[in-house]
């Protein structure tokens, strides 16, 4: 498949980087010389530079011969022409436009068709749900959901001293006392796929297949105080902090805003008035501390600057706060960061990265094609969705005795509607859906693909 992407900024080169690995004929859209040097040295692809909403630039990219164009600016205005023009070059082009206003975001999905887009993403509105979804109930790392949320993939760490440490995975139902699959063990930056004589080791992370129904009995189980927030602070008032805050709000949660910039705090003032705007710089632990830091149940660190959310949330912390949430910039820094008390990490260009490859995979391979696909692990590991057709092999199987490539587990089948851990004299059936982990490495484009 040959792939445009216009834009090669944080969430461009996430997406070049992942489907230059999965084998796409890539070409490389920007403004820049410098960062086209830069972008050609880090994946193998073609590079135009030029406007991308010109015609001229997108012939020389190669619209007519390409499938899909992912427009990644850092303007909506450009992302929005550039697929227009490409559409109006290559009626079949698939288009795709990262949209982060949010005056833009509903009328542009009201008239995607007159804009010509097959898909637009939301980084800042992705992660504001992706962290409403952990404030929600605490205790988790991360959620990553499935099966129209019947389904969940959790993110746990096992603490030193910790009633998980030391615990075979045989074990853990007597621990638990619910149906869950450690699918995944991240230790010491590599990846595990377990097997019930695992032994869990402190500081391992755990990634839990379980129901939606039972996280709460999970945690409960596991001695986690998962106690709903009444207060929550946000540090910085941009994107995310808005669409948050109004997430919040809804839930009946108290939202305070800590922003530096005095025009944007009339702004939010405006826009959500239910919400406590706080003129200051969350950079002075005073600032904080005057703010009632120490009466929050949650505080994230949503600023521009990876290093200040990180210093804000290592004082959160510190200061007995009892969920921390810390955005970062790059998914790089996953593994520098892990052992830091800086509560759960969310990266927005990730949370996209991931809607836009399983479209891409969908593109691909619409037979059996994934129908949702999440990063897990630091970018490690895949926990993907497929459904279950005629074609697929070894229905009716006991999963016992069907053999699956190496670091491949089928961490949950959904039969009529109904969510299963499975065992191994559990099978599947046309009509159902897998949730399934695998190593990065091993990209899984059809369901097939993962049996011997």
């Amino acid at each position: 498949m040959n792939v445009i992407i216009a834009g090669c900024g944080k969430l461009g080169m996430t997406i070049a980087g992942n489907l230059s690995a999965a084998g796409y004929n890539m070409t490389l859209i920007d403004s820049s010389d410098i960062i086209l040097e830069h972008a050609i040295e880090v994946v193998d692809a073609m590079a135009v530079r030029g406007n991308c909403a010109t015609m001229a630039v997108l012939n020389d990219a190669g619209v007519a011969n390409a499938e899909l164009l992912i427009a990644t600016t850092g303007s909506d205005e450009l992302n929005l022409l550039c697929c227009m023009t490409a559409r109006s070059l290559n009626p079949d082009i698939h288009t795709i436009a990262r949209i982060r206003n949010p005056e833009y975001y509903e009328q542009t999905r009201e008239m995607r068709e007159s804009f010509g887009l097959s898909l637009m993403v939301n980084p800042e509105k992705k992660a504001a749900k992706a962290i409403h979804k952990l404030i929600s109930l605490p205790g988790f790392m991360k959620r990553d959901t499935f099966a129209k949320d019947k389904v969940e993939v959790v993110e746990i760490k096992v603490e030193e001293g910790g009633i998980l440490a030391d615990v075979p995975l045989i074990d853990l139902y007597k621990i638990v006392k619910c149906k869950v699959l450690v699918c995944v063990i991240l230790r010491d930056g590599e990846v595990i796929t377990p097997d019930g004589s695992t032994v869990l080791k402190a500081n391992d992370r755990l990634f839990v297949t379980a129901q939606t129904n039972d996280l709460s009995l999970l945690l409960k189980n596991l001695g986690i105080i998962s106690k709903t927030a009444d207060k929550v602070m946000l540090i910085g008032g941009g994107g995310i902090s808005l669409y948050l805050a109004e997430e919040l709000i809804n839930s009946g949660i108290s939202v305070e805003i800590i922003e530096q910039n005095l025009a944007r705090c009339e702004e939010l003032a405006e826009l959500i008035p239910q919400a406590e705007i706080i003129h200051g710089d969350a950079g002075r632990h005073s600032t904080l501390e005057s703010e009632g830091l120490s009466t929050c149940d949650a505080i994230v660190s949503l600023t521009g600057m990876d290093e200040l959310n990180i210093i804000t949330s290592l004082y959160a912390s510190d200061h007995g706060v009892s969920q921390v949430i810390t955005k970062i910039g790059y998914s790089d820094d996953y593994g520098i960061l892990d052992r830091l008390p800086i509560g759960s990490l969310v990266c927005p260009k990730e949370l996209s990265c991931n809607t836009i490859v399983r479209y891409v995979r969908a593109m691909t391979n619409k037979e059996g094609a994934a129908l949702s696909v999440h990063t897990i692990a630091d970018g490690l590991a895949e926990a993907v969705e497929f459904k279950v057709d005629d074609s697929t092999l070894n229905i009716n199987v006991p999963l016992k005795k069907i053999k699956l490539k190496k670091g491949i587990i089928i961490a949950s089948i959904i039969h009529k509607d109904i969510p299963i851990i499975p065992n191994g004299d559990s099978h599947f059936e046309a009509g159902d859906t897998i949730i399934l982990t695998t190593n990065a490495d091993n990209a899984v484009l059809s369901l097939n693909d993962i049996f011997l």
